[in-house]
């Protein structure tokens, strides 16, 4: 059995999450009240159990913004006191005059290996995040995000396809970045020509060669684990990006809103079960440990 690296799960606590105190907010994923509580890294270990899970990628959870270094030191000493997790992807604002202030307190924290700050907008509100369709083109956050090559880390990319576009001459525009795009580009359209869309934005991000796709997150708007879907996306998307460019996220706990740990892993292997050995090798395994440099 191939060994996991879950190149994206978090971790929380509750008081930390301003969308899980409070009123009920809308999200993405529809309603969560299940998750609505401490996600601890114990609890996280328990779902892991059995599915020969090794090394995992924690990735940020939109605290409050001030709190940016509180979320990385926190993530740090849970990896201290228990040995997970192994990478953290923390948050800046990329949207800031200048970034590396807030890069340089990041710097202290060795298990940060890149940063994540969501560009994705949609038509639809309960879809959208980021202020504005075209972040990607600021020139502000162009230029914050180049400086990400002087510290080694990468960006974590949350993009619709509408905006595969732009995200993809941000990449360019940032060639000695390494961008990991989120959720294989979040098909939320699966009309033929959403899935056409869709696809042409894919083709044309897996032109910049620092691009990779992270498997992940595909049942956000089906609020289910659907096998069939999984299988599709992963066979597109490693058709697209290849099995060296290609590498497998939980999104955990959100996925645990509609199915297990085990059931997870299970769609995924049989989606890269007819890839060779060494093809299943990357996407489970090698492209995480490589992208987010993680000790063997």
């Amino acid at each position: 059995m191939i060994p996991i690296v879950d190149g994206h799960h978090h971790i929380w606590r509750q008081a930390d999450l301003p969308w899980l105190v409070g009123p009920m907010q809308p999200r993405i994923f529809g309603p969560y009240e299940p998750i609505r509580r401490d996600y601890s890294i114990d609890e996280y270990r328990s779902d892991i159990a059995g599915s020969d899970v090794v090394k995992s990628v924690y990735v940020q959870t939109n605290w409050s913004r001030e709190r940016f270094e509180d979320e990385a030191a926190w993530v740090q000493r849970t990896a201290q006191a228990t040995g997970w997790p192994h990478a953290i992807v923390a948050y800046a604002d990329f949207s800031t005059p200048d970034v590396r202030p807030q890069l340089d307190r990041l710097a202290r924290y060795d298990l940060v290996r890149g940063l994540r700050m969501q560009l994705h907008w949609h038509d639809n509100p309960l879809y959208r995040f980021a202020a504005r369709p075209d972040l990607a083109a600021d020139p502000v956050l162009r230029r914050n995000i180049r400086h990400l090559a002087e510290y080694g880390w990468s960006f974590d990319l949350q993009v619709f396809a509408r905006q595969m576009a732009g995200a993809a001459d941000l990449a360019e525009d940032c060639p000695n970045v390494t961008f990991v795009l989120q959720h294989a580009g979040m098909l939320e359209d699966l009309s033929l020509q959403g899935r056409a869309e869709w696809r042409a934005g894919m083709v044309r991000l897996a032109a910049c060669p620092n691009v990779v796709a992270k498997l992940s997150g595909l049942g956000t708007f089906l609020h289910r684990n659907d096998p069939k879907h999984v299988a599709d996306v992963v066979r597109e998307t490693v058709g697209i990006f290849g099995a060296g460019r290609c590498l497998f996220g939980s999104n955990f706990p959100i996925e645990k809103l509609w199915t297990s740990y085990g059931a997870l892993v299970e769609a995924y292997r049989d989606a890269v079960g007819h890839f060779t050995p060494e093809e299943q090798q990357a996407i489970l395994n090698d492209t995480a440990m490589r992208i987010y440099r993680i000790a063997p």
